[in-house]
């Protein structure tokens, strides 16, 4: 991860009030603690301060992914709507027409055998995912934009809390996505209807999986940008990019879309060059006034 990202702890949910959260460290050269690392410290949940991932690299090729089934919906991490660091998420009813594009991230050893926020076990070994808005547990699809890898993971913990990322992974399925140890990756999350996965049953595990889902062509090359708002009418978006771009940030365009019958015009900074320099442009964004900017995958 290029950044640290933040898991809502399991317990607060059963109590349905955030008692405290998790900060997940980088997989880059640490930086100065933030007020949630230090509290992380001090109240001793973890044995390490920070992530840190194991010495030998697994085979992942023998390792099998997940093959997606029917599951009860989990008693804990369902909580709707619940908030984290003053923002608020609300749970969707299902994953099965779930698609969205943006940044992945991942998490390990620190994290390695505690509970997650549906009362599991974190399993780094497996192919498993925390989000932010997807029911738990749940399967989803997810691509490397940029290497064409796909993976299955069950999704049974909530996370990553920090701006422009939509999905924490295992640090299996990282290294099998690409996203070890670089840190972060442009990726699609697609849910995954476990009915049509019954549908083959038969054959082998491989067999099975390649069925379940249709993975997304590779993008030769996908472009990253960050959405600074959509709007109705073309001169609110026209001034809002002359405001983005009075800001020096970069690159300002007003893309005109249709969605849902409706014509939109979106102002985006970019394209950027990495996750890295969307992590900065952002608070300079935010501090706009004009909404929060959103990671937008072309």
């Amino acid at each position: 991860m290029t950044r640290a990202s933040v898991r809502l702890a399991g317990a607060a949910i059963v109590a349905a009030l955030l008692v405290g959260c998790t900060h997940r460290q980088t997989s880059k050269p640490a930086r100065s603690a933030s007020p949630a690392v230090a509290q992380t410290a001090h109240n001793g949940r973890y044995a390490q301060d920070r992530d840190s991932t194991p010495s030998e690299v697994p085979d992942v090729s023998k390792i099998p992914e997940p093959v997606p089934k029917n599951e009860p919906r989990s008693q804990y991490g369902n909580k709707s709507p619940y908030s984290v660091l003053g923002e608020s998420y609300r749970v969707l009813p299902s994953c099965k027409d779930y698609v969205e594009r943006g940044l992945a991230s991942w998490y390990g050893n620190k994290f390695n055998g505690y509970t997650t926020s549906n009362f599991e076990k974190y399993d780094m070994y497996a192919y498993s995912a925390a989000s932010k808005v997807l029911p738990l547990p749940c399967y989803v699809r997810v691509t490397n934009l940029q290497s064409g890898r796909s993976a299955i993971v069950r999704v049974n913990d909530r996370g990553p809390f920090v701006a422009n990322r939509i999905i924490d992974l295992s640090y299996v399925a990282a290294i099998k996505l690409g996203v070890w140890p670089g840190g972060t990756a442009m990726v699609e999350v697609r849910g995954i209807d476990p009915d049509r996965a019954e549908e083959h049953q038969h054959g082998t595990e491989p067999e099975r999986i390649a069925k379940v889902s249709t993975s997304p062509p590779k993008t030769p090359k996908p472009l990253l940008y960050l959405q600074v708002g959509a709007y109705a009418e073309s001169s609110n978006a026209e001034h809002a990019a002359a405001k983005v771009r009075a800001a020096h940030v970069g690159a300002v365009g007003v893309v005109q879309v249709q969605a849902d019958g409706k014509t939109l015009h979106r102002v985006r900074v970019g394209p950027l060059r990495d996750a890295d320099e969307a992590d900065r442009l952002t608070p300079r964004l935010r501090d706009l006034g004009l909404g929060e900017p959103r990671v937008a995958i072309q």
